[in-house]
């Protein structure tokens, strides 16, 4: 384990409200994520588990406590510095997809780039790039409403790691899919972090989706109530488990 985590939550409380009605979101946290890990979050609603992975995407900062982000205090930074950081290191991932629905595939990936300021030439490029590596050589120029929902999902995936993220954070990736589909993106999700690298963090309520984590993190009542390793992640019995996400077939509507 190095000595210097790419995340780390130290005794981290989040109060919601003042006096009578103050909510405890998350009552002294620690947590320690190494760079290249594949994490579950888990928990029952109201754990804790959706405002920590706030805090993880630097949507939310602590009442108490410190975050370090490669060792630097995010709890001190400006919403300004916080902005830059999630530009620059985190990409998203929601179970609503939230794409623009009269706009292509390639332009819904491409929207990160143009907040950016990224050339034209450029900003084509690497969402083509990027919607390939998900399987979806092809389909730029599809609408949402063209796609299927694994297929919508991919492109919010391709669009989340288009400008190469540090760290992926998804929330529910699979909730709003059949078991198949979910299988689909867990697979993906799963190559993305071991062909490139890309640390995931995941919240789920699916066993079986968190089945593909190299490690899990039960969140209840605020606090981190399990962290195990996972030493046989569901990815590993793909059949293809040595084919990497970029060959991965697209699937149809």
């Amino acid at each position: 384990m190095s000595q210097t985590p790419l995340i780390e939550l130290r005794q981290v409380t989040k109060v919601y409200g003042q006096g009578a009605t103050a909510l405890a979101a998350l009552k002294g946290v620690d947590l320690r994520i190494e760079a290249g890990d594949f994490v579950a979050i888990m928990g029952p609603s109201g754990s804790g588990k959706s405002t920590a992975m706030n805090m993880l995407g630097c949507l939310d900062t602590p009442t108490q406590g410190e975050y370090l982000f490669q060792g630097a205090h995010v709890e001190s930074l400006s919403r300004d510095q916080r902005a830059r950081l999630r530009r620059r290191f985190l990409g998203f991932v929601f179970q609503g997809f939230n794409l623009l629905a009269r706009t292509s595939a390639q332009e819904n990936v491409e929207l990160p780039l143009l907040y950016r300021g990224e050339a034209s030439k450029t900003r084509h490029a690497l969402a083509a790039k990027a919607l390939a590596s998900v399987g979806l050589a092809g389909w730029e120029q599809h609408t949402p409403a063209e796609l299927s929902g694994g297929q919508q999902q991919r492109v919010a995936i391709a669009r989340a790691i288009v400008t190469e993220p540090a760290v992926l954070l998804a929330d529910e990736p699979t909730g709003n899919l059949d078991t198949q589909r979910s299988r689909e993106i867990m697979e993906l999700l799963w190559r993305l972090n071991v062909d490139h690298g890309i640390t995931v963090l995941m919240v789920t309520h699916e066993a079986d989706m968190a089945a593909y984590a190299r490690r899990i993190v039960r969140f209840v009542d605020g606090v981190v109530a399990g962290d195990t390793q996972n030493p046989n992640p569901a990815g590993l019995h793909r059949p293809d488990a040595g084919v990497s996400a970029t060959s991965a077939a697209p699937e149809t509507v």
